[in-house]
């Protein structure tokens, strides 16, 4: 009389499991159903901070082209507006002068080589116009140095800029100077003159640090000595300056 009961027992457990599968497996399906909304989500976001992205790049690419035009036009228009003012303020005030070329906030301009005259020899020299050099230097062979009437000279040779003759200089010994040279462990001690320089419009007498340059290009390096507060110096350029206004003028004795 119990199988029956023990029968319809089993076969309610049964269905009891087979309800739990079914229920387990909906809710793994309804799991995956939201992982695969967030997945589809999380690449359409993707996908809008990528054309965002490419957007800002587009823009800043627009805005780097159209600066500098529009830079110039509202210099342009600022300029001009000035202008009016002024003209309206003063229809009498002479017109401003515009600096002349070669020259920047009244400084001579200079590229990375210049054509220098040297007084004594009495010659251009093709320089170097180093802004990273202190004192101007000269090359210089078979250095000497003596006493003329107890005064220190020195007397050395220097090749000519056109000819290629050896040409022989005597000048005062101002003083010396210890430079050290890449490589060296020990200073070299330098006798300095003093010479006279003309570069585009500047005439000046300055201090030479007298060296061998043979391994250099050029016989003639100018420094800081003669550009402090008087040139400005473009490296990416070369003669800029031409010849000096006292040579075409032949204002040279």
């Amino acid at each position: 009389m119990s199988i029956p009961h023990l029968s319809t027992g089993k076969t309610c457990l049964n269905r009891l499991l087979i309800v739990l599968i079914v229920a387990m497996l909906g809710a793994c399906n309804a799991r995956e159903d939201q992982l695969s909304e967030r997945e589809a989500m999380i690449q359409a976001r993707e996908s809008e901070l990528v054309n965002l992205f490419a957007e800002l790049v587009e823009t800043r690419k627009f805005l780097e082209r159209n600066q500098p035009d529009s830079l110039a036009s509202t210099k342009e228009i600022t300029t001009s507006a000035k202008t009016d003012q002024c003209s309206c303020n003063d229809v009498n005030a002479a017109p401003s002068t515009p600096e002349s070329p070669g020259k920047m906030d009244g400084k001579t301009l200079l590229g990375g080589i210049e054509n220098v005259y040297l007084d004594p020899p009495g010659l251009e020299f093709s320089a170097r116009i180093d802004t990273g050099a202190r004192t101007s230097s000269l090359n210089a062979m078979d250095i000497v140095e003596f006493e003329r009437d107890g005064k220190p000279f020195v007397k050395f040779k220097l090749t000519h800029p056109e000819t290629g003759e050896i040409l022989e200089l005597t000048r005062r010994l101002r003083r010396h100077v210890r430079v050290k040279e890449r490589g060296d462990r020990e200073a070299q001690r330098r006798p300095v003159v003093r010479m006279r320089v003309i570069l585009a419009d500047i005439n000046e007498q300055i201090d030479f640090t007298l060296e061998n340059r043979s391994k250099f290009k050029y016989q003639v390096l100018i420094g800081r000595n003669l550009l402090n507060d008087l040139a400005i110096v473009d490296v990416s350029k070369n003669f800029t300056a031409g010849k000096t206004e006292a040579l075409e003028a032949g204002n040279v004795n």
